[in-house]
């Protein structure tokens, strides 16, 4: 898991912010500063209500203590993720090791929009330690960003996060 202060911007190693090239907002792709409570950009309106409303509580009541959460990703056109897994591909030289990052378009939480991205590591800080107030996990011990919905840690706390996404049965099927 990369080393970060509270301040620093999180680099998403696949780098998936902007999305490959070519790509534009209703593929998924997220412009720089977009925040859980834009109502225009599909990467944050096409993600699932549940997800969303969590996430907007959340987010206001880490505003009240100065942090603002950043959608670096969300919701994704399968097309947006089969190219961010070619590209994963190209960069870790095979599918194994992009598999680590990046799932199909098939098994992503992403494309379903059941998955976000979020920034900067102060707000991921605050989510990892208050999110299950919320409902809100971070599932991947290498994706520090990386959050779903588990309705269930508002009562029972969040599970332990995988060590990556190819530990997760979901990513198997």
């Amino acid at each position: 898991m990369p080393s970060l202060s509270p301040d620093s911007a999180i680099e998403i190693p696949h780098g998936d912010r902007h999305g490959p090239p070519g790509l534009t907002m209703a593929d998924g792709s997220v412009p720089d500063g977009v925040t859980v409570f834009v109502t225009d950009i599909p990467a944050v309106t096409k993600l699932k209500p549940a997800l969303l409303d969590a996430l907007r509580k959340a987010a206001k009541d880490a505003e009240e203590v100065g942090i603002q959460f950043v959608v670096n990703s969300g919701w994704r056109s399968a097309e947006h993720q089969e190219r961010m897994l070619r590209d994963a591909v190209s960069k870790y030289g095979s599918k194994e090791e992009a598999a680590r990052w990046v799932a199909t378009a098939e098994k992503s939480l992403h494309v379903s929009g059941d998955a976000v991205d979020l920034g900067p590591a102060k707000a991921t800080t605050w989510l990892a330690k208050h999110g299950a107030e919320y409902g809100l996990c971070r599932i991947y011990g290498n994706e520090p960003w990386h959050f779903e919905l588990r309705p269930k840690a508002v009562r029972n706390g969040c599970p332990l996060p995988y060590a990556d996404p190819t530990q997760d049965p979901r990513m198997r099927r």
